[in-house]
């Protein structure tokens, strides 16, 4: 398929710039990809659609995804740790600003680490950065990896543990840039840009699906007997760079570091064998899992990289039901929906979406995807 065909109008106002007051309260539109229907409201018992006490229908919220699961099917989280790593430094001798995005830990030994830098044109080997008004934080570049990504030095005399903890302490939660362009980052940022069951630090950005689940909501899942299973995909920037390609098969994504454990695969292989149902939550799980499926359409363990790439079209081996949220045009994200759901049937729904209000984006509203 070719880029411009993931092309929509998305109004600024539809796009979210702060989660809703509680986690679950998000709307939700659920896709029936075999029959084509889309719900989008709450009913009555006679099927039409619920109204409020202005006649206006009243929409599917998060928590009422629970009306489409049954005991025994299993949900698929990934529970990567989101840390703080926007931070922002001078120059030595300019005291130019210069935003640092750190991307992963190089060296834990030696304090290297690879980021991005911002205003990069500014920035080269051998250039010093000071993190604090005359405090201990320092780092030396040491490397240019691409055009805006360096590598640096911090050069702080200390334990590990104690580094790492001074280091996240300078930085603000990794909020994309659509947000950050709009409103800086708060505080309670960093809690509401993580998982509830967020337990492998890793990421820097959000699995933003599974930031709708509340410990409310997993506590009914649970009483109702649906099965857990949790697999950590490291979310990268990858799913935000824009696509520069119209050939979508030309296009590269960058590669993210998974792991999927022994007891992810049991739980979900007994269900998928048993007949029930299979949901991922969020396209970072579906990418690790259809990484890690077998030929027998089962999940295999694993451990390494991921740089999978889901467009259409494509047939996935792995869930029979994906719940993500809406994206923005032209997202490598949206098009693994469309590659789930049918290019179609997933365009239509995107194009209701945006005519009726609903929010895009990571802390916006969810779409649920299922093969009936």
């Amino acid at each position: 398929m070719k880029l411009s065909q993931f092309k929509f109008k998305l109004p600024e106002e539809q796009v979210a710039l702060e989660p809703p007051f509680h986690r679950d309260e998000c709307r939700l539109m659920v896709l029936h990809r075999k029959s084509g229907k889309i719900d989008m409201t709450k009913k009555d018992e006679n099927g039409e659609d619920l109204l409020d006490a202005e006649g206006n229908p009243v929409y599917l919220d998060f928590r009422n995804i629970l009306d489409y699961f049954d005991e025994d099917d299993t949900f698929i989280f990934n529970d990567t740790q989101v840390f703080p790593a926007r931070l922002y430094g001078t120059k030595e001798k300019t005291d130019a600003k210069i935003e640092v995005f750190l991307l992963r830990e190089l060296n834990p030994d030696l304090r290297l680490w690879d980021v991005l830098v911002e205003p990069a044109r500014k920035i080269r080997i051998g250039n010093k950065l000071f993190f604090e008004d005359d405090g201990p934080m320092v780092a030396e570049v040491i490397d240019n990896t691409t055009s805006r990504g360096r590598t640096l030095r911090f050069l702080y005399d200390c334990p590990h543990d104690e580094f790492k903890q001074e280091l996240f302490a300078l930085g603000e939660a990794p909020l994309p840039r659509y947000i950050i362009d709009r409103r800086p980052a708060t505080e309670e940022d960093m809690e509401r840009f993580q998982t509830i069951y967020a337990k492998n630090e890793g990421a820097v950005t959000a699995p933003s699906t599974g930031l709708h689940f509340s410990r409310e909501l997993m506590k009914r899942m649970e009483i109702r007997g649906i099965n857990f299973a949790y697999i950590t995909l490291h979310c990268g920037l990858g799913s935000f760079d824009p696509i520069e390609v119209e050939d979508l098969t030309k296009h590269k994504m960058s590669s993210e570091q998974m792991f999927i454990p022994k007891e992810a695969c049991e739980i979900v292989n007994k269900t998928k064998q048993e007949g029930h149902r299979v949901c991922c939550v969020g396209v970072s799980t579906a990418r690790a899992t259809e990484t890690a499926v077998g030929t027998d359409g089962m999940l295999k363990e694993f451990e390494g990289w991921t740089n999978k790439f889901i467009f259409p079209p494509y047939e996935f081996g792995m869930s029979n039901a994906l719940v993500a949220n809406f994206y923005h045009p032209e997202s490598t994200m949206m098009m693994t929906q469309a590659s789930f759901g049918g290019y179609d049937l997933v365009y239509a729904a995107y194009k209701k979406a945006v005519k009726n209000g609903y929010k895009f984006g990571c802390y916006g509203d969810a779409l649920l995807i299922l093969d009936d």
